[in-house]
């Protein structure tokens, strides 16, 4: 960019940092949502539940096609597979 140029843009230089600031807010968020180890970690407490006999079968198998149709979700974004 030129002198000019940096000038006469310079009143967008707040606007341009805020928006840089929004594009790493959302790459953290959705680091944060597509991110299977917390759902993984979900699984095996569900599992570990079910073992201890906290919850019953029909309630492990709801929560469980829950858990898994998210991992597929993740599975999908990481592959780039539109939603």
């Amino acid at each position: 960019m030129g002198l000019f140029t940096q000038l006469v843009t310079l009143p967008l230089a707040p606007v341009r940092g805020v928006a840089w600031v929004m594009d790493r807010v959302l790459e953290a968020a959705e680091d944060e949502y597509y991110d299977p180890a917390p759902i993984r970690l979900q699984l095996a407490d569900l599992e570990r539940q079910l073992n201890a006999g906290e919850i019953d079968e029909e309630t492990f198998d709801r929560v469980e096609d829950q858990l898994l149709d998210r991992l597929d979700e993740i599975r999908a974004y990481q592959q780039g597979v539109p939603p």
